[in-house]
């Protein structure tokens, strides 16, 4: 399949790239980020007028992945009008050009559209209630994109993995405090069900396979407070735990306000796609893995 991989120098757009290469023939799109990579890069910026358009009928892929964003949370405080941009306009944009063209369309999405105050795991059907901007925007993304192609998938996902600056994803987090010996914080008192990236590259190729189309949460099939990832994580490297500082989200400082509650469920996905969604305990060891095989290193030897 011929895959068009939007945010190529992304975490999950670096990964899926090189995780489905060769198998498929992909091709990232990146503004000058990426050098040497193993697949086809077209160096464009999608917010210029014609941008999508050319690149379709250049390139006529058989899908498009999107994952190109502001998903710096903090940072689309500051600028709402950019984060709108390119986090609300550009997928409505780019999922009516697909449906033109017959092109298959995964929209990614994000956990973060939940306020967080439902008991329990939010399904599909739950109404979203967006805290951040950051949040805000990819929910109007979300609707412009069902809205002009209703054979789109938009795929809300919360992963983890190595990233090309390796400081983008939390666990790198907690590897660079924890291996250098510092203390760092966890909040106790935020939920998530994070999904390693290589995981997710799979789910979301096996969705485009199965000709799925609609809404789905697309996140590990376990739920650990950001807390109790940290922990896991250092278990894992056998890094010291008690580095990590067991503290509410409240008393962060953060800038945007977070949900408390970002446990998805995945019954819907699993359904669908007739197979068991991982989770971390599945996930985490192949991220240490690919630690051993010196792949942070070979990530980052794909920067510019």
């Amino acid at each position: 399949m011929r895959i068009l991989v939007t945010g190529a120098s992304g975490l999950l757009g670096l990964n899926l790239s090189l995780q489905m290469t060769p198998a498929h023939d992909i091709i990232g799109v990146d503004r000058s980020k990426l050098t040497g990579v193993p697949f086809r890069l077209m160096n464009a910026d999608l917010l210029e007028p014609g941008a999508c358009s050319r690149l379709m009928d250049s390139l006529r892929p058989e899908a498009v992945i999107h994952t190109a964003a502001n998903a710096l949370v903090d940072a689309c405080e500051n600028d709402p009008l950019g984060a709108h941009r390119l986090n609300a306009e550009l997928p409505g944009e780019l999922a009516e050009i697909c449906f033109k063209r017959g092109i298959r369309l995964i929209h990614i999405s994000t956990d973060a559209v939940f306020d967080g105050t439902k008991d329990g795991f939010y399904t599909e059907a739950d109404v979203p209630n967006p805290l951040s901007v950051y949040a805000q925007t990819k929910l109007v993304g979300e609707r412009n994109v069902l809205s002009v192609n209703p054979q789109a998938i938009v795929a809300r996902v919360n992963f983890f993995g190595w990233s090309l600056s390796g400081s983008r994803s939390l666990v790198e987090f907690f590897f660079n405090h924890l291996s250098a010996g510092k203390t760092c914080n966890g909040f106790t008192d935020v939920w998530f069900c994070p999904m390693f990236v290589g995981d997710l590259a799979e789910t979301l190729v096996r969705m485009l396979e199965k000709g799925l189309s609609g809404l789905y949460h697309a996140v590990g099939s376990e739920s650990r407070t950001k807390y109790d990832f940290g922990v896991q994580v250092a278990r894992q490297f056998g890094f010291d735990e008690s580095l990590i500082v067991p503290i509410s989200v409240e008393q962060a400082g953060l800038q945007a306000r977070r949900s408390h509650n970002l446990r998805l469920s995945v019954h819907k996905l699993s359904t669908d796609l007739g197979a068991a969604i991982p989770g971390l305990s599945a996930g985490l060891p192949k991220f240490y893995a690919q630690y051993r095989q010196g792949y942070p290193q070979k990530i980052r030897s794909y920067q510019q």
